[in-house]
């Protein structure tokens, strides 16, 4: 073409032949065109706007490109300073994991050097709208059906790399403020994935990452390797059909991609089978050359296979027999056994159909298997609480023991497969009509808008009655805020007045206290041995209390329904004292570690039946109000702070004597439950104290810090005669403590040895924490053996601390009684509800998640 530039406004023939071809093909080219014609036939740009029904703006910038640099100035260039290529999975991540309202399609489009209306053409396809739950629609060939979108699995092995998805129809209720995982777990992922994949490279095999290929690519080729087609930003397929200047469109689809198409293992839906005689192949694999293999190596090769098929087969039948309550879908991430891969042994496993079948998929077209596997993450975490930080440092832990492990043996895979989820499904599955059947649905009827307001009732329980003239003086309130918050508080039924108190001078003064009656509150201990249920109300009075023994072997489903049928059964009996519109929800207390995020009690001691079980998630089948779930010690604490009032009203560090030794921590006016709500594991802390570690500087196991079974054990070697008893370790160590209290010799060394070594554990708390009040409970903290824990423990923290001439500790019996982490989780309910917070700061929110 001879002339490529304008000229006085006319169009050379050549030209004008140009701009109607593109005219008549549609498209954003389309609009550019009928933008110069009309103006090379005289028509000003109000009139070209109105007949094309683009804004003078999109005229007036398109003949200024004509004018600059002709016909060259219409086709599409990449902007300067944008990416060539983008990867769409990158900006779906980005978009769910940004803090705060960084998240916006503006603000991910700063972030990553695109347009907005890209980002916002990949929101739409990924049906990730602002302001909105997340229900997502991922594009993957063919696309995942459903709105919920869990990550259940990853298998790898030598040769491909599939991540198990399970879906569900119905999208969950969005994930609660704090349970979404930070970057640093995305980090750690990758650098867990990175050494699994040095390791499994051999010979050239193993997943390439290509960050983009140009226009010219072989796209079935680069889909093998699991990698991405390049999309130009501000075009139509990436925008989802939007073009520059162009009117909305349908997103680019492709036939062979739809909704139940048949898709094996190694080959791209459409494309068939890989050959590398196809037209672009040029008998080269996409990531570089190979050499032709041997029949030697072929064979090999061939075998190596077949064993990824077997192994592959057996996991996805594995996988539908734990997770019957999804539909699962294997989606590869990279396949290096493509070129080589027989057809599947006859005894190959195959999920049965009782079982359900596994579709299979590939990742999508324009993302990269790495930033499809963020991806999926993020979308999983922000849609799920239970998919928490530490799901997937499960899945890091394991994808470190694969690369440390046999990566050359072709049976060495990783098989993670996280727990069972059907009681997160809970929204599907039907509910205990007895549980229905029950009026107490804990709604907050308390709900607490204002910060003065908690601070008036917090002021109110510390002092158990007080003017509120004293409540101003206190609080540095106004005596204007603080009648006009008492009046509220006493319209709403929280607060009751007290008889006046006569005056020397002016009116008489009356003083306020909580009512108890406004609110209750129901806390479940959960032991290897015995199961506690309490009502409290809220000025901390027992209301009803009953207990269930259980064994520590009980089939985790079983156990679920008992516990749900003392609570059952304690409600009942709390019968009419407890309001249906004062309810305020279920506190449960359990062994550490939990995952509070994921509701899940991670292998409790002494109750290896329960592996890593959703307890809580369970538990809120039973019950259709608020449940939360605490670390035994720190509810124990909080039930210290709540019920202890102007006694426990500075710091203190709680240890609590159950099975195992265990620290619940108030700290600065709160709880201290540290970034996953597991501070205060105490055992450790004890062996480094006493000098106890293994070769490897591990700490060891205390028996000492395991009290009903060290405290028998050791009494037992002083001389004392054993006591036939059939309640378990817990009744033989009530009998040393008897022994111990009448003064036998063998049982009171037994239980002072244990309380020393409780105290150099108490010590360490005392030296890092800077406090001066340590407070004892728990179910094996009695009356009987008492006296020997407070002695032996006071003389530790306070002959020992470097800091010992500053301060004086004091020990103390915990104000509660030996259900202290029952009436605790109660608590916990009402700290969460009235304890008052500034807002942002990282904590227990105070409106409680409905059931």
């Amino acid at each position: 073409m001879s002339d490529t530039r304008p000229g006085d406004g006319t169009l050379s023939p050549e030209l004008r032949a140009v701009l109607r071809r593109w005219a008549d093909e549609g498209g954003a080219l389309a609009t550019r065109a009928g933008v110069v014609l009309l103006a090379a036939d005289g028509l000003r740009d109000a009139e070209i706007s109105r007949r094309l029904g683009v804004s003078r703006q999109t005229v007036g910038s398109w003949r200024q490109r004509w004018t600059s640099a002709g016909i060259d100035g219409l086709e599409h260039r990449p902007r300067t300073g944008r990416p060539a290529t983008v990867d769409e999975a990158e900006v779906v991540t980005r978009t769910l994991l940004a803090p705060g309202g960084s998240g916006a399609s503006r603000a991910v489009a700063r972030e990553l050097g695109l347009s907005h209306a890209t980002v916002a053409g990949i929101r739409r396809r990924w049906r990730l709208v602002p302001d909105e739950p997340v229900s997502p629609s991922v594009p993957t060939r063919p696309p995942l059906p459903g709105a919920d979108v869990w990550v259940m699995g990853l298998y790898v092995d030598g040769l491909r790399g599939v991540l198990l998805a399970g879906t569900r129809l119905v999208p969950s209720p969005p994930a609660t403020s704090g349970t979404v995982i930070g970057a640093d777990v995305l980090a750690g992922l990758d650098r867990s994935l990175d050494a699994a994949l040095a390791s499994t490279r051999r010979d050239g095999s193993g997943p390439a990452e290509v960050p983009g290929a140009g226009a010219g690519t072989d796209h079935a080729a680069s889909r093998r390797q699991g990698r991405t087609t390049a999309v130009a930003p501000g075009s139509a397929e990436a925008a989802g059909g939007w073009g520059d200047g162009a009117t909305p469109g349908e997103p680019h689809r492709d036939p062979a991609h739809a909704v139940g198409t048949t898709v094996a293992f190694g080959a791209d839906p459409g494309q068939g089978p890989a050959d590398s005689s196809g037209p672009g192949f040029d008998g080269q694999r996409a990531a570089g050359t190979r050499p032709a293999p041997s029949d030697v190596d072929s064979r090999a090769r061939s075998a190596d296979v077949a064993t990824s098929d077997r192994a592959l087969a057996g996991y996805l039948a594995q996988a539908s027999r734990r997770h019957p309550d999804l539909a699962l879908h294997a989606v590869t991430l990279w396949d290096d056994a493509s070129d080589a891969a027989p057809a599947p042994a006859p005894d190959v496993p195959q999920p049965s159909s009782s079982q359900g079948t596994v579709t299979r998929h590939h990742i999508p077209a324009r993302s990269t298997w790495r930033t499809f596997l963020r991806a999926m993450i993020a979308l999983d975490s922000t849609s799920h609480p239970e998919s928490s930080r530490r799901v997937y440092l499960d899945l890091a832990a394991e994808l470190e023991r694969y690369a440390a492990g046999r990566p050359h043996d072709p049976q060495h895979t990783v098989r993670w497969l996280r727990e069972n989820v059907a009681g997160h499904l809970g929204a599907e599955s039907a509910k205990d009509s007895s549980a229905r059947g029950h009026t107490w649905s804990g709604v907050n009827q308390i709900d607490l808008g204002s910060f003065n307001e908690c601070v008036v009732i917090e002021t109110v329980r510390l002092s158990g009655t007080i003017t509120r003239g004293e409540i101003a003086h206190r609080t540095g309130l106004t005596q204007q805020s603080v009648s006009r918050i008492a009046r509220s508080l006493l319209d709403r039924g929280i607060l009751i007045e007290d008889a006046q108190l006569r005056a020397t001078s002016g009116k008489p003064r009356t003083p306020v206290r909580l009512r108890g009656a406004a609110a209750h509150a129901l806390g479940i201990h959960i032991d290897p041995e015995l199961l506690t249920a309490v009502v409290i109300d809220l000025d901390g009075a027992i209301v009803c209390t009953r207990t269930r023994s259980v064994s520590a072997d009980t089939d985790p489903a079983e156990f679920v329904e008992r516990v749900a049928a003392l609570g059952r059964e304690t409600l009942a009996e709390a019968g009419g004292a407890v309001r249906p519109d004062g309810f305020l929800g279920i506190g449960v207390a359990v062994p550490g570690p939990v995952d509070i995020a994921s509701g899940t009690v991670l292998g409790p001691p002494l109750m290896s039946a329960w592996g890593d079980l959703p307890l809580l998630y369970l538990l809120k089948d039973h019950f259709p109000c608020p449940v939360i779930m605490e670390k035994d010690s720190t509810a124990a604490a909080a039930g210290e702070r709540w019920i202890g009032r102007d006694r426990r009203a500075r710091d203190f560090a709680y240890l609590y004597l159950g099975t195992g030794v265990g620290t619940g921590l108030y700290l600065n006016g709160d709880i201290y439950r540290g970034v996953s709500a597991n501070a205060g594991e105490f055992g450790q802390l004890c062996a480094i104290a006493l000098g106890r570690v293994g070769k490897d500087g591990r700490p060891e196991i205390l028996p000492e810090c395991n009290p009903p079974v060290s405290v028998p054990d050791l009494a037992a070697r002083g001389g004392l005669r054993p006591v036939a008893t059939t309640g378990g370790s817990t009744a033989a160590y009530l009998a040393v403590g008897r022994a111990a209290a009448a003064g036998d010799r063998a049982a009171a060394a037994a239980v002072r040895e244990v309380a020393q070594a409780v105290g150099r554990g108490a010590l360490g708390l005392i030296d890092l924490l800077d406090i001066d009040l340590i407070v004892l409970g728990g179910p094996f903290f009695t009356d009987d053996v008492a006296d020997f824990y407070l002695a032996e423990i006071a003389r530790t923290v306070n002959e020992f601390p470097t800091a010992r001439r500053l301060r004086r500790v004091e020990v103390e019996p915990s104000v509660l009684s030996a259900g202290a982490a029952a009436v605790g989780a109660a608590s916990t309910i009402f700290h969460a509800t009235f304890t008052p917070r500034l807002r942002g700061r990282e904590t227990r929110a105070r409106h409680l998640p409905t059931g």
